[in-house]
């Protein structure tokens, strides 16, 4: 990747990475147009082929810059956090403030699974795969399953609480007018949601 990329202001490169992964998200590699990555990026074609060499180079940038923030969201696992609920909660607060700058991020993450082109498939099972499957091992790393019932299927639970946070997360992305709170918002309306799901599941 040409350095000029980083040398930009935060806002044009946030601009940039986010008109690319809407438009590789929609059209998948293949068919991924950078004419409308640069109308949506607001940029000249010539500028967008000054910061990366090709359109690989540009997906493959994406790839990089997404398991970087993949790995970030990691990071910020409390292990002593044994709740369930509360260990999610508090990645999908993070997650949210993420898709504060980059909307389509998990959009793109989930086209990667889906991505056919042999042309990127590599570079996709390297990095991706790899990371995915670590980070699911650490979010449930050290999680206290005696808290739930006897009866309870608890993976099936956990699809339940990882359906909602999902939706939530969603709703919260439509509705919100500005992240300067979202924390204190998020987490009071969650906590409704959560308790609803702990009555449910826990003793």
């Amino acid at each position: 990747m040409n350095s000029l990329f980083h040398n930009l202001d935060s806002v044009k490169q946030q601009r940039i990475i986010n008109a690319a992964f809407e438009e590789f998200m929609q059209s998948g590699y293949a068919k991924a147009s950078t004419n409308e990555i640069v109308k949506k990026a607001q940029i000249s074609k010539g500028s967008l082929f000054n910061y990366f060499t090709s359109k690989k180079d540009l997906y493959v940038y994406l790839i990089e810059h997404s398991v970087q923030i993949i790995e970030k969201i990691y990071e910020h696992i409390d292990l002593n956090e044994r709740d369930i609920f509360r260990r999610l909660e508090k990645i999908g607060l993070y997650k949210l403030h993420l898709q504060k700058r980059y909307p389509k991020i998990f959009d793109f993450l989930i086209s990667l699974k889906l991505e056919e082109s042999e042309e990127v498939r590599k570079e996709i099972s390297n990095r991706i795969d790899t990371i995915q499957e670590q980070g699911v091992s650490k979010i449930y790393e050290n999680i206290d399953y005696s808290m739930f019932r006897e009866d309870i299927d608890i993976q099936k639970a956990i699809e339940i609480m990882n359906w909602t946070m999902f939706g939530f997360g969603e709703k919260a992305i439509s509705q919100l007018d500005t992240f300067e709170l979202v924390g204190e918002e998020y987490l009071k309306e969650w906590e409704s949601y959560s308790n609803i799901l702990k009555s449910s599941f826990y003793k």
